[in-house]
């Protein structure tokens, strides 16, 4: 070894010795530098290789029978929270949870917040009520034939209703006491017109096919800190409800056409399948970009509301119509009736039954085409009851029962 490279040594030892590190990056720099030199006995432990409890290390063919069994013997709300359990105990009981439970088309059951954006089951409907709050406008969805006397019913969904100036929104979350579209637990909302003669129903959930979307629609501002990184931040507009003229009020109860851009006529046909989302969105549009920032103001970035019409679901094929089932005139009770099979027992203008408004030209058979799709009607003071099928979702559903409660002076 020549002295240079012996000198060049010892000094190095000598300032890792008495030199004190610098305050900021530098000082932590040195450390490592310094420390570098002593290489430890054990490799450290990866993150993949912690394990996550003592639950986490059961066979896998144990656990499964075991979430099975929980999810065949819970059938229903709140019963049926044991199965969230199962999903909240580590990631690979999550796993097989998520592998064992099935959507509500399948199974006929809601467990997951994803369930609620699924179609329903094809043989028996799923039946819900929803309970009014005059006093604060909102509108609770809970799972159930009639509301229990302890009131410990699954909650679904809520909506509160926001009056602007040219119509009412009504806003949908998972939660019943927070209404902000820019938190998590926003899922969307149904906008009426001036009349409250026409409804627009939005959903943060883009549809499953590919759609192509357009930049000159509608947009929102906001500032980028209020968004939820969990939430997509733009409406997409996967329906349209229509309520017909009724001004001199000679055609009797209300006459209503749902349009649903996001389900292809196609699945009620033999063989069709409605489209059927497995997870919520995780992140922002791609197209919302952050605009340049004054001084003294945050960066604003624009959401655009992307709209799924008439041309832009190509992919998805023509869009499939419900129309309210017509009533008949009853001679003796001097009044239009309907059968609700004991689901209805108050009269109201708001009862209502939705079957499919096809073309005779798409082959459809006489028994889709009087299948009851969804149905609503009153049983006492502020609650309704709600029975839907495939191929809605409770979502769909519940926003399209919605706009029943909003005023429409010339449709009735």
């Amino acid at each position: 070894m020549s002295f240079k490279s012996f000198f060049r040594e010892l000094w190095e030892i000598k300032d890792g010795l008495t030199i004190k590190p610098k305050r900021g990056g530098e000082g932590r720099n040195w450390r490592s530098r310094t420390r570098s030199h002593i290489a430890p006995d054990e490799v450290p432990p990866q993150p993949e290789a912690i394990q996550q409890g003592q639950w986490a290390n059961l066979p896998p063919e144990l656990l499964l029978d075991i979430i099975r069994r929980v999810e065949e013997s819970e059938t229903s709300w709140p019963a049926r929270t044991a199965v969230l359990f199962c999903a909240s105990v580590c990631k690979s009981w999550r796993n097989i949870t998520k592998e064992v439970v099935k959507t509500p088309e399948q199974c006929g059951r809601l467990t997951f917040p994803i369930s609620l954006k699924q179609p329903g089951p094809r043989d028996s409907p799923i039946q819900c009520y929803v309970r009014r709050h005059r006093a604060t406008s909102t509108y609770r969805l809970y799972s159930g034939l009639v509301p229990s006397e302890n009131e410990s019913d699954k909650l679904l969904l809520a909506a509160k209703r926001v009056r602007r100036a040219t119509g009412t929104d009504f806003v949908i979350s998972l939660v019943a006491d927070d209404f902000s579209w820019t938190h998590s637990t926003y899922v969307g909302k149904l906008r009426s017109n001036f009349f409250g003669t026409k409804f627009t129903m939005y959903d943060t959930q883009p549809p499953v096919l590919p759609v192509v979307q357009q930049n000159n629609q509608s947009t929102r501002s906001f500032h980028a800190k209020q968004v939820s990184p969990r939430m997509s931040a733009c409406n997409y507009t996967t329906g349209a409800i229509s309520y017909e003229l009724n001004v001199l009020r000679t055609r009797g109860p209300r006459r209503m056409h749902c349009a649903m851009h996001s389900i292809p006529v196609s699945c009620i046909q033999q063989g069709g399948n409605a489209p059927t989302p497995m997870s919520f969105t995780a992140c922002v549009d791609d197209q919302c970009s952050p605009l340049p920032a004054s001084k003294g103001k945050e960066p604003e970035t624009e959401a655009s509301s992307t709209c799924i019409q008439g041309a832009q679901v190509q992919d998805l094929g023509e869009s499939l119509v419900l129309k309210n089932k017509a009533p008949r005139w009853h001679e003796q009770l001097r009044c239009w009736c309907l059968n609700f099979r004991g689901r209805v027992t108050v009269a109201s203008v708001k009862n209502f039954q939705l079957v499919v408004d096809v073309d005779p030209a798409l082959n459809v058979s006489v028994e889709e085409q009087e299948k009851i799709i969804l149905q609503f009607g009153k049983i006492g003071k502020d609650i309704f009851t709600m029975d839907y099928r495939y191929p809605l979702s409770t979502f769909q559903a519940f926003a399209i029962c919605l706009s029943s409660f909003d005023t429409k002076p010339a449709c009735e």
